[in-house]
């Protein structure tokens, strides 16, 4: 049962928060300074200053592959060079090709291996991972290994893995995104969600409180906001065993039953109804949007014309810096509503850690 009242109690939230989570993701700014101070050290700007003839991007079990999805939706179509995303080192990769890669789990034998493939094919190779073990062990003197120096739990590694290959893109002259100003948003964007604002003024327990006992319809407006959406289903399910639905708008549309229950939810016509009457359970539809201009607006204005109830969230309106800012404080406030919602219904039961079924 979910105990709203623990999120307006600050002492409450900390005792409940044993493990120490809010905290952790609220160090989002900090894994972004950091990063970039450990690029810089590497010598990331220099040895990847020369456009390669193909990116590819290594995901793992994790965040990776919403990261992935959201570097390749900044870059999107008008990117020079193409864009790979595959869970190994695919093997035609060569001299002329960089390869991106993350994992939380410094076992990764697949990666370990792809790793080593792609270094010793003379690729460039960037991978955020753990100092020790057989994946760091994979890129010692061929790859470039970013290793983390704000400590957090597994499961909070999104903006660390983010900020290193912005970085990485920024070198090859793919994306021109001001790190600096990411982890001055992702900062406040932490404060605003601090756990001692109560829920009125605090938008991810807000949040937190919309979903609660409901199916979450993430639905993204735009390529960026889909990739968010991505990371916020997996925080959902993570920390707050929640099943939410994800999927661009337009795909949305043609999934007919689910669409007409989400007009019919947010039409506001049965607001006296019985949830315990709802034979298929209650729905709430989440629009995101993270770019700005007269498309953006234009499908905007089409979701709430069809879905005129809907909860927008479109970080753009409070702050400045681009796609890529309004992303990444966009997916942390995710990461935070779901801790939150893990803590108040009494779902949260660790860091995230995956473990395989037996």
């Amino acid at each position: 049962m979910l105990d709203d009242s623990l999120l307006d109690d600050q002492h409450r939230l900390v005792d409940a928060d044993s493990g120490g989570l809010l905290r952790a993701a609220a160090r989002a700014g900090a894994q972004v300074r950091a990063t970039a101070e450990v690029a810089d050290e590497l010598g990331v700007r220099r040895l990847l200053q020369d456009r390669p003839r193909a990116l590819v991007l290594v995901t793992r079990p994790g965040v990776a592959s919403a990261v992935a999805r959201l570097v390749t939706a900044l870059l999107g179509p008008q990117c020079p060079v193409p864009v790979v995303v595959s869970a190994e080192v695919p093997g035609w990769v060569g001299a002329l090709d960089v390869v991106l890669a993350h994992t939380e789990d410094p076992g990764d034998v697949v990666l370990a291996e792809s790793v080593d493939r792609a270094a010793r094919r003379g690729a460039r190779v960037l991978l955020t991972a753990e100092p020790d073990g057989p994946v760091a062990a994979s890129a010692a003197q061929h790859a470039l290994l970013v290793p983390p120096r704000v400590p957090v739990p597994q499961g909070f590694g999104f903006a660390r893995a983010f900020a290193a290959w912005v970085v990485a893109l920024n070198a090859l002259g793919l994306l021109g995104v001001d790190v600096a100003q990411v982890a001055d948003e992702l900062d406040r964007e932490a404060e605003r969600n601090h756990p001692a604002h109560e829920s009125f003024v605090n938008p991810a327990k807000s949040l937190a409180l919309r979903v609660a006992e409901r199916t979450p319809l993430l639905w993204g407006l735009d390529e960026p906001a889909s990739a968010v959406a991505e990371h916020g289903a997996g925080a959902l399910a993570c920390y707050a065993g929640v099943v939410s639905d994800v999927t661009p708008y337009p795909q949305a549309l043609t999934r007919s039953v689910l669409h007409r229950r989400a007009v019919h939810g947010t039409s506001g016509a049965d607001i006296f109804a019985d949830p315990d009457d709802e034979q298929d359970g209650l729905v709430r539809v989440v629009l995101l949007a993270v770019r700005q201009g007269p498309q953006a607006e234009f499908a905007r204005r089409a979701a709430l014309d069809a879905l005129p109830g809907a909860d927008v969230l479109e970080p753009a309106e409070e702050m400045t810096g681009g796609d890529a800012v309004c992303a990444a404080a966009l997916a942390l406030r995710f990461e935070l509503a779901a801790l939150y919602l893990g803590l108040a219904a009494g779902t949260l039961g660790g860091p995230g850690l995956y473990a395989p079924a037996v």
